[in-house]
């Protein structure tokens, strides 16, 4: 029974982070879209935004989506993008 709780545990694992994974991607589009349109920021959020989006990417790439998720979040609510 225990084995059966931890394969299932694992398999809930593997399956969150691969969802998170395609996600990233997405927001990233979104942001950059944003960024294309020239939005009004000071200098400062759009180098926040700027900064958020590349510490996104990386985390990302590195296999931490859940932190990739979060900057990505940071830099989608300076621009007001809601998702």
């Amino acid at each position: 029974m225990k084995i059966r709780s931890i394969v299932a545990g694992l398999t809930l694992a593997l399956v969150s982070s691969t969802a998170f994974a395609f996600s990233c991607p997405k927001h990233m589009k979104a942001i950059d879209a944003a960024l294309a349109k020239k939005p009004t920021l000071t200098s400062a959020q759009m180098s926040d935004v700027k900064k958020y989006r590349a510490d996104g990417e990386t985390s990302h790439k590195a296999g931490k989506h859940a932190d990739a998720l979060e900057a990505l979040g940071k830099a989608e609510k300076i621009l007001g993008i809601k998702m």
